[in-house]
């Protein structure tokens, strides 16, 4: 079982993701996935984490504040076009297809996962939204923003993750076609979303 979860920011996807995979015992995937990209690709961890779930189609050969990253291998790759954002894209995908092999099954949280698995039988697509006063509200509390400051945040980082999503998956970001399950986690909760996403997800 592969589940694949769409979030925007202050929802509490990324909780839900992880509390799926407790309780239906798969791999979880979040951040790690950039880490595990990485490690396959020999290129450093930096350039996956620049370039996250944003439609940067290029570094120019160029990394954060200009400095230029190493590779962990021998660096006899060339280094303008392997920090494209298309191939990092890429290479992520392949990662993401790799873990989606492991016979535990997995829940994979954004990098448009649900896309590049698409071919397979066994996914599961998710998108979780909420009111907006409650992901004001979560962000304030985990995060130590004030009310402007995660207003702010929502806006500029859920604009991030559409311009990702439609660009690499030409699909709408957050629209119900796009997925198989849209739901709002303030309607049950955190704990309440992740049963309900059970129940549905046992019965298919």
């Amino acid at each position: 079982m592969i589940i694949t979860i769409g979030r925007q920011l202050g929802s509490g996807g990324l909780e839900i993701g992880r509390l799926l995979a407790e309780q239906l015992n798969l791999a979880f995937y979040d951040k790690e996935l950039l880490t595990e990209a990485a490690r396959h690709s020999g290129i450093c961890p930096e350039c996956f984490v620049a370039n996250d779930e944003q439609a940067k189609h290029s570094f120019g050969g160029v990394g954060i504040f200009g400095m230029r990253f190493p590779f962990i291998g021998d660096g006899n790759t060339s280094y303008n076009s392997m920090l494209s954002g298309d191939n990092l894209f890429l290479i992520q995908s392949e990662t993401i297809t790799k873990l989606a092999e492991d016979e535990r099954g997995a829940v994979f949280v954004g990098r448009c996962a649900d896309y590049v698995l698409r071919e397979r039988n066994d996914v599961i697509s998710i998108f979780i939204t909420a009111n907006k006063e409650d992901r004001i509200k979560r962000l304030c509390e985990r995060k130590g923003y004030k009310e402007t400051e995660a207003r702010e945040m929502m806006h500029k980082t859920d604009k991030q993750r559409s311009a990702y999503y439609d660009y690499y998956a030409s699909r709408e970001w957050g629209v119900a076609s796009s997925y198989d399950i849209c739901i709002n986690s303030s309607l049950l909760g955190i704990e309440g979303t992740v049963e309900a996403i059970i129940n549905i997800v046992n019965k298919k």
